[in-house]
């Protein structure tokens, strides 16, 4: 089994990241918690369908299950499409997120818990 974490930089040590398809960097561990991989998520920089390009370097790399904090509508049925589990709920650090996977604190997730394009930077708001 191949589990991918979200990470800000390319190690188990850095901090997890929130952003499935705009993470820095997946942390690839088999099920001990060995460190097999790391993957840099080239899908981060895509203007458009970040979430959709994300998820195909996962598959791409054999990955069955990615723990994560928010995936938008369209990533989130390819995953599932793709037969990658998905979990939320990461934690401070990369590793620290797959204890909590291991130790079965993470919640499995089969709808979208972020809204499509998600993005980058700042959300707009509406002054009135």
């Amino acid at each position: 089994m191949r589990i991918a974490v979200g990470a800000s930089g390319p190690s188990k040590d850095a901090p997890a990241e929130e952003r499935f398809g705009r993470c820095a960097y997946f942390v690839v561990f088999d099920e001990n918690g060995n460190v097999l991989e790391t993957i840099n998520n080239e899908g981060a920089a895509s203007a458009e369908g970040a979430g959709i390009r994300t998820t195909q370097i996962l598959l791409d790399h054999n990955v069955n299950v990615v723990l994560t904090g928010r995936v938008g509508p369209k990533a989130i049925n390819a995953l599932l499409a793709g037969g990658v589990a998905v979990y939320t709920g990461v934690a401070d650090t990369v590793s620290g997120t797959l204890e909590n996977y291991k130790k079965g604190l993470m919640q499995p997730l089969a709808v979208p818990n972020a809204r499509q394009h998600s993005g980058k930077g700042p959300e707009k708001r509406v002054v009135k």
